[in-house]
């Protein structure tokens, strides 16, 4: 079975998926910030059937580390099929109420952080014959999205930079799936930076009434299968990502008008 390292694996999406891959017998490899989060993930992902679940806690705000981390993994693990760099942090301020250093911590999470992990993992999985990386991007990283300034940049410079390694090395047997949410019903409201760097600390209205995470789950585990180039997921808000596509005059229009929280 396939051994799979998540990163933002101690909730919604990231747990939700290291769940289905547990029940499918695969080998998992989790990581966030809080060991005690991962550890009862750890215990529920043993019971549904991993073949062995290895904890890596780690602040993927510090990019020094990281090429220590990615080495431990590949070491402990003894090769990783599946990358799957879910890991983000969002955001509820305007352009004026967002410092600098807020967008550089968003950038760092969601963008340079899985950028520098795909980098180190990369030549392990071509000189092993392949391998296959996904990433969590968002609907805001298809348009600009209303107090989602750096959110929404990270989200877009994700595709620039995956969809590249993509086409250097699909020729090597690297694959990739860009993981595309719309609303799904997880904590990532709770967490994103308001003003002056706190957390949100609510669930917002869209968010409450997104798709289970069990259900993205379940596309994203049978998209990464299949080898999609990007998989959708979410409701009716996916609209948006078709209109931006065809009528970009449009979705600027509608943009405009959407309650952001």
């Amino acid at each position: 079975m396939a051994t799979v390292w998540i990163t933002g694996a101690s909730s919604g999406i990231g747990e939700a998926c290291a769940l289905r891959y547990a029940s499918e017998g695969a080998a998992l490899l989790l990581t966030s910030s809080s060991r005690e989060r991962l550890e009862g993930v750890a215990v529920r992902c043993r019971e549904a059937g991993a073949k062995d679940v290895i904890l890596l806690p780690y602040d993927l705000r510090n990019p020094d580390g990281i090429p220590a981390l990615c080495r431990e993994a590949w070491e402990r693990s003894g090769g990783i099929d599946i990358l799957f760099l879910n890991a983000g942090v969002s955001q509820r301020t305007t352009v004026e109420d967002t410092s600098m250093e807020m967008v550089r911590e968003l950038m760092e999470i969601n963008y340079f952080a899985p950028a520098a992990m795909a980098k180190e993992v990369l030549p392990r999985m071509v000189a092993r014959g392949g391998g296959h990386v996904a990433v969590t991007t968002s609907i805001a990283g298809r348009f600009g999205f209303p107090l989602r300034c750096g959110y929404s940049s990270s989200k877009f410079a994700l595709y620039g930079f995956f969809e590249t390694l993509q086409a250097e090395y699909y020729d090597k047997g690297i694959r990739v799936t860009l993981v595309c949410p719309g609303r799904v019903r997880t904590n990532i409201s709770f967490y994103a930076l308001d003003k002056g760097g706190e957390r949100h600390g609510r669930l917002d209205p869209g968010q409450e009434g997104g798709i289970t995470p069990e259900k993205a789950a379940g596309k994203i585990v049978k998209a990464i299968r299949r080898g999609r180039r990007e998989v959708l997921v979410g409701g009716k808000e996916l609209v948006m990502v078709w209109i931006k596509r065809l009528f970009p005059g449009l979705c600027a229009r509608l943009s405009r008008r959407i309650r952001p929280t």
